[in-house]
């Protein structure tokens, strides 16, 4: 077994995909915390269908699918963010952008004449192909978004908890909604390189959310996400390379393990509801 490991580790790919993965998964634990406390899970759905217009249409046209997502879902956050409230008043209207975005994404990857291995890669992410480029932008993006989002980290939790208090208080809810919202379009566009557009929900909502259920402080809930989150990605990625199954399947399969394991130890042992 452990032989087996250090094999692993050996190959370049594996230790380029073990240190992509563990700075999306990072920021996106820590995202995903305030997503939940927030309660704009639709905001991380929604920029991962946008996005995939973007990076198919960067891959139409020669540029970098993450560059493209990232540029796109960049725009769709800050004005997501702008917009507010407002959003989930326009329910209709939303899901008809995001259904347009989905038409307008898949056209361009049918004229695109890598279709195949491009689209597999966009809708499921490939975390082994990930090169040394791709991982100094992920650094660079990781260390920017997390570094900001320290800055507001105490106002944002504020504002989550108690909003009317906070803009009572002088807070900017619309200011800070829209830093949140771009930080949030910044760790979509990272999940979708490991578990890729389709999968990356599970992701961003997925170790938080256990993480909610099992702890109540918003400090150990976030460092029980970020650990549950480097589990779940370490893991399937070396599961993925002994079984040669793909590593969103492994990563996702065990989170969703773990949450039925949560909700069935908090429901029926520890009798707790949420």
């Amino acid at each position: 077994m452990i032989e087996q490991l250090k094999e692993f580790l050996s190959y370049d790919f594996v230790r380029s995909a073990l240190i992509a993965g563990s700075l999306a998964a990072i920021l996106g634990a820590v995202v995903g915390y305030f997503v939940v406390i927030r309660k704009v899970g639709f905001a991380a759905h929604a920029l991962a269908h946008v996005g995939f217009t973007g990076a198919t249409g960067a891959a139409l046209f020669g540029i970098s699918p993450l560059n493209g997502m990232l540029a796109i879902s960049l725009v769709a956050g800050a004005m997501m963010g702008v917009f507010g409230n407002r959003l989930h008043r326009s329910e209709i209207a939303i899901g008809m952008v995001l259904s347009v975005c989905l038409g307008v994404g898949t056209l361009f990857l049918t004229l695109y004449s890598g279709f195949a291995g491009q689209a597999s890669a966009i809708l499921f992410g490939n975390i082994f192909g990930v090169s040394e480029q791709q991982i100094i932008q992920i650094a660079y993006l990781s260390a920017a978004s997390l570094g900001t989002l320290c800055v507001f980290s105490r106002k944002l939790l504020f504002a989550s908890i108690q909003p009317d208090l906070a803009e009572a208080r002088g807070v900017s809810l619309s200011m800070l909604s829209m830093v949140f919202m771009v930080i949030l379009a910044v760790s979509v566009t990272l999940a979708s390189q490991v578990v890729g557009i389709l999968l990356v929900f599970t992701l961003i909502i997925g170790p938080a959310g256990i993480a909610a259920r099992l702890f109540r402080g918003f400090w150990s809930g976030t460092a029980a996400s970020v650990g549950i989150a480097l589990a779940a990605v370490w893991s399937g990625i070396l599961l993925a390379c002994a079984t040669n199954w793909p590593p969103s399947f492994w990563i996702t399969g065990i989170l969703f393990v773990l949450y039925l394991a949560v909700e069935i130890i908090c429901r029926f042992v520890l009798r707790t509801e949420r």
